[in-house]
């Protein structure tokens, strides 16, 4: 069975160079592949089911979703990842666990700040009258917001910062598999819009991103908000 879905999703986040030796944790490194496809789809009395044929408990670390799987290199002595960086894309599971708890995309600490979260996007990413705002992108800590924001080429140096109260989970971005006529288990689609975790389509889903939704924000200057990081 050929791989139809690979978790090297695109990134946003960074653009291709290391002058400043700086890699986020969630960057995908070189030698950190897609593991073999081996899905298979079973039907159940509550609708089909995408499933790995070797499948453990690891593989559906949110809420019951399966994830794609992708390697691990070690580790250095700041449990960071080794390996050129690959700069275009995300680790799928360090995006997974970073954005589930809420932690740095940069450094895998605890991202919270005496104001709130704070999520970077492009500068003409969203409409902040939008009713709806969501994000792939987990949130930076105070430390690394500037470092963020140079890094990025998405960003223009001129990121449109979310200053966010709550950003409460909201779905997963991914691939919908279904059965060709030897009942075997391929690709069929590709949402452009995220998965709620209620669609109907989310026992046959592979994820390779958590989305959250951004609640209680307001949209801040960069440099505005250093001010007041500096004065909390």
């Amino acid at each position: 069975m050929t791989s139809t879905a690979s978790p090297r999703t695109r990134e946003k986040n960074v653009r291709t160079q290391t002058g400043s030796g700086l890699v986020p944790f969630i960057t995908q490194r070189k030698g950190e592949d897609a593991a073999p496809d081996n899905l298979i789809i079973e039907r159940l009395p509550s609708g089909p089911q995408l499933y790995y044929a070797d499948e453990d408990p690891r593989d559906r670390p949110m809420k019951g979703i399966l994830w794609a799987r992708c390697s691990f290199n070690p580790v250095d002595d700041r449990r960071m990842p080794t390996g050129e960086p690959q700069w275009k894309f995300i680790h799928p599971y360090r995006q997974m666990i970073t954005m589930a708890r809420l932690h740095c995309q940069v450094c895998a600490e605890p991202a919270r700040t005496p104001l709130g979260f704070i999520f970077l996007a492009g500068p003409r990413d969203h409409d902040p009258a939008s009713p709806l705002i969501i994000t792939n992108q987990p949130p930076v800590c105070a430390k690394h917001l500037r470092a963020s924001a140079a890094l990025c080429d998405h960003l223009e140096r001129d990121p449109m910062v979310f200053l966010a109260q709550s950003a409460p989970l909201y779905g997963v971005d991914g691939v919908v598999y279904g059965v060709d006529r030897d009942n075997r288990a391929q690709a069929v689609a590709w949402p452009k819009d995220p998965l709620r975790f209620n669609d109907p389509r989310i026992g046959t889903v592979l994820a390779s991103q958590l989305i959250r939704r951004l609640g209680s924000f307001r949209v801040v200057d960069m440099h505005e908000l250093l001010q007041e990081l500096a004065a909390a």
